[in-house]
This record gives C-alpha cells, structure tokens and sequence, in this order.
C-alpha cells in the first residue's frame, strides 16, 4: 500500500479501511514492509532491553532469521534508563526496548513509520516491565516475537485465542512462541517484489530514500493526549482507528508526509491470558 501526502483524515480513513481485515486469509499487515531493492536484507537492530530480556530478544532474531528474507545486524546496545523509558527511533533501523512504562493498559507496542512512499523505513518494539507477575518465560518469548514481527510487516493469524502454534497467535499455548513455516511464507510473500530504493538502513547513508522520518516530540504527560498510553515516546499514537479486546491500532501524521502506525498488545484483564 502506498501513502503519498494525504490528508491525515483520508490516511485514517484508509487504514480504518484495512485494519479490519488485517488477520483474515493472510497475516499481512495491510502490506507494510521494508523497501529494498534485492532480497534478503539485513536489518539493523539496536538492542535496548535489560539483562533480564538479553536471551528472549536474542532467541526471537534467531527464530525470524530462519526466514530466507531477513538476516539481522546488532548494530548497538543501549540500556540506559532514559532511552529504554523513550525509546526513540533510528531512522532504517528496528529498536527493541523494555521498560516499566507504567499499568497504562497494555503489555506490548509495536510501532512503525512508514515514509511517503508508504514503507517502512524504522521501528520500535517496546515490552511492558510493569506488569510483570505477567511474565513467564512462555510468555515473555511469545510476546517479544510477535511485536518485533509486526515491525517486519505482520499481522496476527488468529485472534480469537486458539493456537496456531506461532507466536503471531492470541493463545496462551506454550506452542505459541515462536514463528512457524506459515510466518515464514508470508513473509516470502510480502516481499516477493523488490522496491526502487532502500528504506532500511544499508550502511551507504542511513535508508529511508523515499522520504525519511523525524516526528514531533510527544510531550503529553503519562495517560494524556498522544502519550495515552505512557509510553513516554517521542513517537505520537495519534488516533485510534480500529480497537478489539485484545489489541488497538493507532496511527498518527509525520512531518514528511508519511505516518506512524502503532500496535498496541493489550493487556489482560485478569492478568494471566490475552
């Protein structure tokens, strides 16, 4: 799907459009994916979790880079309190955060930014310390997969809490912490064609050739205004366009003409299930 410099009420529009079906035949995410110009690519990661995440982050780019489309780079480590708490994006690459971001109602954020031309061109997948009675080792990795998933360009194969036996599922099974081959091909489908420039970071500049990102600061206090969530982001959530029990997608105006698209894992009521 290709944004170009839409009015933001068409942009939502459209994306309320796509949402819906999101997760029905395919687990595409309404097509978003990385522009480049061969496959496979490898995509920069900067590595922003706490110790106590350091082998769950690790295992889930080991697990993704079983696809034959996507091969990764750790291209930094940066812990500290302040930037796990904003986790700011990197233009052409994927950061990956945990953090206690407060009990704000959700345990996982996947957010992306799309450039004019409607690719990806950075990421950000954040997992929620405070609720952390929630987190079992099964979960933590089910969690970690499916948000750095959503980064790649993939939705959910199911939503209605049975397992599929991928971490892309609702369930709870301890088969649902991985990708499986069904990820895997869809993965190979969504990147079947190849792009007319690069939008991740290909060591030859910084990517995001079709227009580069560069939000405004989101300066809302914690549970207000583009901070709802409080995340404390310099990333807006924007608007909310499609919502579930179980997860949101929000989506939010770039300077450039491109947007953020954030996905927001909800957080469970009773707090042992989603």
């Amino acid at each position: 799907m290709h944004y170009r410099k839409l009015a933001f009420t068409s942009a939502v529009a459209a994306a309320m459009a796509l949402t819906a079906g999101a997760a029905s035949a395919s687990h595409s995410w309404n097509g978003y994916h990385w522009a480049r110009t061969s496959n496979p690519f490898t995509l920069k990661v900067v590595d922003s979790v706490t110790p106590t995440w350091d082998s769950t982050f690790q295992d889930a780019l080991s697990h993704w880079g079983q696809s034959t489309i996507l091969d990764f780079n750790v291209a930094a480590s940066d812990d500290s309190g302040k930037t796990r708490r904003r986790c700011p994006m990197v233009t052409g690459q994927m950061r990956v955060c945990n953090n206690t971001y407060g009990r704000n109602g959700w345990l996982g954020l996947a957010t992306i930014g799309l450039d004019n031309q409607g690719h990806i061109d950075q990421g950000t997948a954040q997992m929620n310390d405070s609720y952390s009675e929630y987190w079992t080792q099964e979960e933590m990795n089910h969690v970690m997969c499916q948000e750095t998933g959503h980064v790649f360009g993939l939705a959910h194969t199911s939503e209605d809490g049975s397992s599929q036996n991928t971490c892309m599922d609702y369930s709870t099974s301890s088969t649902s912490q991985w990708p499986n081959q069904h990820d895997y091909d869809e993965l190979q489908t969504i990147y079947s064609h190849t792009d007319s420039y690069n939008s991740y970071d290909d060591s030859t500049g910084g990517g995001g050739g079709g227009g580069g990102g560069g939000g405004k600061p989101c300066n809302a206090p914690p549970g207000k205004g583009c901070n709802k969530f409080g995340a404390r982001s310099p990333t807006p959530l924007g608007l909310l366009v499609h919502a579930t029990d179980r997860y949101q997608i929000w989506v939010a105006n770039r300077p450039d003409g491109g947007l953020w698209v954030s996905h927001v894992l909800l957080a469970p009521a009773n707090g042992n299930a989603h």
